[in-house]
């Protein structure tokens, strides 16, 4: 069972703890714990039966010292604002940790993809943009996809955007299709930027990944890939992967293409030919090299945390440790990539996008895997730097790399 923490408190006590160690001036940090901009809408949608239902959207601004705000829409029943502040609290420091020039931003609406036809999940799209269309652009706040959003959504977002302005906005959104102007590389960014600072981490700590096991929690789209790059990449071995309905586990290794074609036919990990039946929480306690939460926010707890076992956390989701767990997982001298370093391979690749957009030309897929690499490993180093000069945890040492770039643009701007 998931505990109830409230992501946005999370995502201050974060902040806190970081500017307390860089010894933030007040003003500096009193904006830094608030979004700058909320945005809530109530939008209609006509439904297949013929009735219309009312739904409610939100759009987070949460920084833009750095740039115009970046951050996923996310189409979930139980979507808060508490959730999407946070998100684009942590938008904020993943743009800033690996150098781009945007902030942070989110948006979410509350609404169940998974009862709605493909008719409504349009009209919904397109809804969503009509309400919030004055509130975003390309030199403003640019969207992407997130849980339960796709491709498709950002193509029916980005035509609905095009409609209202009377021409064609391919830099309004990002995570399109190709033949919309998406960019080669996007679908599998957030786990291969993962990689590359897995790479590093592994590296400093003198961890051979070809002898390393891992167990991944969550199998949508960054668990899988990551299933798929840590096998191929680095010739890791992947002991066990889970996603909501439960876990599976093979002391021999798990094929990824099996996995897959499994969930597929079955819509779940579980019941795999050849492989032990295991917990989402059991997963996270196994004897692994490597961890890789890619699931959910606050998995890792002050009540879990002594039995992880794990050399390296990988964290691909948003939030999974709780800042009661770090101080003890530092203790423990267990190795986290923070998910704000982590996962910033999608936000990189999506700034690519917005960037071929901009211009009209468009990289080949390896220009893109070199430039991510370049990216995430320059972040890395980063980050471990700023670790080792203060002796503090790596989500600190991250917070701190971000908010001194973010503090320093508002004081350049004259803000504070």
């Amino acid at each position: 069972m998931v505990e109830e923490i409230n992501p946005f408190e999370n995502a201050q006590k974060q902040l806190d703890i970081a500017a307390g160690k860089m010894k933030l001036e007040p003003s500096v940090h009193a904006m830094l714990r608030e979004p700058m901009r909320i945005l809530e809408v109530s939008f209609p949608v006509r439904m297949d039966n013929g009735e219309t239902k009312i739904f409610k959207g939100f759009r987070v601004q949460y920084n833009d010292a750095c740039g115009p705000t970046k951050g996923g829409i996310r189409f979930h029943p139980d979507e808060t604002i508490d959730t999407v502040k946070a998100l684009a609290a942590w938008m904020t420091w993943k743009c800033a940790v690996v150098d781009i020039p945007y902030g942070g931003g989110k948006g979410g609406v509350i609404c169940n993809t998974k009862e709605m036809s493909e008719g409504e999940l349009e009209r919904l799209s397109r809804g969503y943009i009509r309400a919030i269309n004055y509130f975003i652009g390309p030199e403003k706040d640019i969207p992407a996809p997130d849980v339960y959003t796709t491709p498709q959504i950002m193509a029916w977002m980005m035509d609905e955007y095009s409609k209202l302005k009377g021409y064609n906005v391919p830099g309004m959104i990002t995570g399109k299709p190709i033949p919309l102007g998406g960019s080669l590389g996007r679908g599998d960014a957030t786990a291969r930027g993962g990689m590359y600072a897995l790479k590093e981490a592994a590296k400093y700590l003198g961890i051979d990944l070809k002898k390393a096991t891992v167990a991944i929690q969550g199998y949508g789209n960054a668990g899988q890939f990551a299933a798929r790059l840590v096998t191929e990449m680095f010739g890791s071995k992947v002991v066990a992967v889970s996603d909501s309905k439960g876990g599976i586990y093979s002391e021999k290794g798990l094929d990824w293409k099996a996995v897959l074609e499994h969930k597929k036919k079955t819509e779940s990990v579980t019941g795999l030919k050849g492989t032990k039946e295991i917990t989402n929480e059991e997963i996270l306690e196994l004897n692994v090299d490597v961890l890789i939460p890619a699931a959910l926010e606050n998995v890792i707890t002050e009540k879990n945390v002594a039995r992880i076992k794990a050399k390296i956390i990988l964290e691909l989701a948003n939030g999974p440790t709780t800042p009661e767990a770090d101080k003890i997982l530092h203790k423990n001298k267990i190795f986290v990539i923070p998910d704000f370093l982590a996962n910033a391979g999608g936000v990189t690749v999506s700034y690519f996008e917005w960037v071929q957009n901009t211009y009209g030309y468009y990289w080949e897929e390896q220009e893109v895997h070199e430039n991510l690499e370049k990216k995430m490993v320059k972040a890395f180093k980063d980050v471990l730097e700023m670790a080792e000069k203060y002796k503090v945890d790596n989500r600190t040492a991250a917070y701190m790399v971000s908010v001194n770039r973010v503090a320093e643009a508002m004081k350049l701007r004259g803000w504070v």
